[in-house]
């Protein structure tokens, strides 16, 4: 027998801790290996059936671990996202007038001036009332006031009461017999765009539900026949409701091309007197208590 003074070898794969460095003792939390420090599966329990592939995949993408650096790299994709959908949108929007021709770019703004000027009076008309309701020592006298003054008002849109105030006369003279119901309507819009607020066709009230049919040798409104010339009175502003027919192509010049004469005036005073009876609603009620 011989005997070998080699010590026996250390199995491949497995090394002691340094001499300078006691090894660790596992604690609660586990040794520090690559699950610890890499935060990934937990090492699986002896005894435990083994977990599949997709299993650990799941374990490993759920619950979603998001830095905080990632949610701001999200947040500011989203706003540049969000960016660059309005730019793409307003110029979709803005390509519908590039085609436009110089004539309707004048018309479109000339309404939108129109337009801006009254919901500048009506603001300034509101700052008055507000303020008024304010310094009123009786805010109740006031508020009925007001509301009298709102009824009063709300009686013009609805026909129900005469107006008075400045505005045009436009007569329509059809000798050849030509022009039509949607012609007139298209008149009657036109106005209405302009700022027409009272408007009377041949002594017929026109209000919000009023409607043009042709009738036999002649054009109702709202069921009631009238024949040529064509008379409108309109309360408004004479300044916007004159240039608004005469615009190119506009109302005026399509009547004449139906052999139709058109005429306008500016009376001194406009006064609407036919009126339409009140409608009582059959189901729709006031929901004030």
């Amino acid at each position: 027998m011989s005997t070998n003074d080699n010590p026996p070898e250390e199995p491949m794969g497995s090394e002691l801790p340094p001499h300078d460095e006691p090894a660790r003792p596992a604690g609660p939390a586990g040794p520090a290996g690559p699950a610890a420090a890499g935060g990934g599966a937990q090492p699986e329990k002896p005894g435990a059936p083994a977990r599949s592939g997709r299993q650990r995949l799941v374990e490993a993408v759920w619950p979603p671990r998001v830095s905080r650096a990632q949610l701001i790299v999200a947040l500011l994709l989203f706003v540049l996202g969000l960016g660059l959908a309005i730019q793409v949108r307003s110029n979709s929007d803005s390509s519908a007038l590039r085609g436009a021709r110089q004539e309707d770019l004048v018309r479109i703004l000339d309404e939108l001036d129109g337009r801006t000027k009254r919901l500048e009076d009506e603001k300034q008309r509101l700052e008055d009332q507000r303020k008024e309701l304010e310094s009123s020592s009786n805010q109740a006298e006031e508020a009925r006031r007001q509301t009298v003054e709102k009824e009063r008002q709300l009686g013009i849109l609805a026909g129900t009461v005469a107006a008075q105030g400045p505005g045009i006369v436009l007569k329509i003279t059809d000798p050849t017999g030509q022009v039509q119901s949607d012609q007139l309507l298209d008149t009657l819009q036109e106005l209405r765009a302009a700022g027409a607020e009272a408007i009377q066709v041949n002594g017929v009230r026109v209000v919000a539900s009023s409607f043009f049919s042709d009738e036999g040798g002649g054009i109702g409104i709202d069921g009631k026949k009238i024949t040529q010339p064509y008379e409108f009175k309109v309360i408004g502003k004479p300044q916007d409701l004159e240039p608004a027919l005469n615009i190119p192509g506009g109302v005026v010049q399509t009547l004449e091309k139906e052999q139709a004469t058109v005429a306008v005036t500016r009376p001194a005073k406009i006064v609407v007197d036919a009126l339409r009876a009140a409608k009582q609603p059959d189901y729709a009620r006031s929901s004030s208590s």
